[in-house]
Formats: C-alpha cells, structure tokens, sequence
C-alpha cells in the first residue's frame, strides 16, 4: 500500500483525478499475465484489489505485490521491454493508464510532468533502498531462501519513509480513496 503513497504523495488533486478519468477499470482473473518478459506494456497499472507476484523468465519468484502497488512504471520511462512478468495470483482490480496517453499529457502539461516525474523518482529510488537492503546491502538481512525478495517492503518502507515524504502520506491516503471511490463509480 505504500507504494502509491510515494506516487500520490507527490502529485496534486488534479493529476490525480486526470489518472482517474483517463484510466481503466479492468478485472483479472486469476493466471492472467499483466506484464509478459521481454513485451513492452502499454499501460501503468495501479492494483485497486487483489494480488499478483514478479516473476523471473527461470520461474523465480521475485515479488509479491498488491493494492497500491504500480506496476509498468519502468517501460513508462525506458524503450526497454521488462525482464519479468507479472501474474495474476488471485482475482484483482487494476486501474490501466494508458502510457500513450500518459505521455502525451506528460508532454502538455510541463507542471504535471514534474510532479509526476519527481513521483517516480521517489518511488524508484525506495525501491532500490530496501531491495539493496533486503539483499544485505543494508542493515536488514537478507530474504530467506525461497522467500520472495519483496515479501517484507512494507516492514522495511517504513523504517524508509523519509520526513518529506511522510508529509504527503496523509494526502495521499486520501487521495487513494478518492481515486478508488470514483473508480467503484
């Protein structure tokens, strides 16, 4: 849940209702393929319900991720197309922004691409801090054997959440609401 707090966190009211209209509700069934190795995705996913798992061309399990993960954000800022797919893993809800569209308003809107650029940054770097640290690059040890790497980031995120970031949370939280209200709409 916490990784859309470092996305909403940042963004304002009106970036976050533009996601919002110009999304897609989608249901996905279980065993669905959301983000298939070595094909670039089209969308950014926001998970509204449900959970799905990362997972590696040889079949290991990198992660697990559910509400309030984004997913697709890496094809979004590189050409490169993903070096793993994700998987349905029990029925979920997503929100799809199409990255077309995405880009696009990136392009008109110079102050939405800052806030939403500085989002990813944040939620990238956050990433990167408790992975390192989840492979004991860090004071945390590292993951047990056959245990997802990310199975422990929300643990680990809040002892990472720093004090700028912390105070956007609250807004974010609701803006998570909002976002999911008007979705259920």
């Amino acid at each position: 849940m916490r990784k859309v707090l470092y996305i909403l966190g940042q963004l304002d009211d009106a970036d976050v209702e533009w996601l919002a209209t110009n999304g897609q509700r989608q249901k996905l069934a279980k065993g669905s393929v959301v983000i298939q190795n070595g094909v670039r995705s089209e969308n950014l996913y926001i998970v509204i319900d449900g959970r799905l798992a990362v997972v590696l061309p040889n079949g290991f399990r990198l992660a697990e991720v559910g509400v309030g993960e984004i997913l697709g954000e890496i094809s979004l800022v590189i050409s490169s197309p993903p070096t793993a797919s994700v998987v349905v893993e029990e029925d979920c809800v997503v929100l799809a922004v199409s990255q077309l569209k995405l880009r696009k308003q990136l392009q008109r809107d110079a102050a939405f691409a800052g806030r939403f650029y500085r989002a990813l940054a944040v939620f990238l770097a956050n990433r990167m801090r408790s992975t390192l640290s989840t492979l004991g690059y860090g004071n945390a040890p590292a993951a047990e054997p056959g245990k997802a790497i990310a199975d422990e980031d929300d643990e680990q995120d809040a002892d990472l959440l720093d004090d700028e970031v912390l105070d956007e949370v609250y807004n974010a939280g609701l803006r998570f609401e909002r976002l999911l209200k008007k979705l259920a709409q």
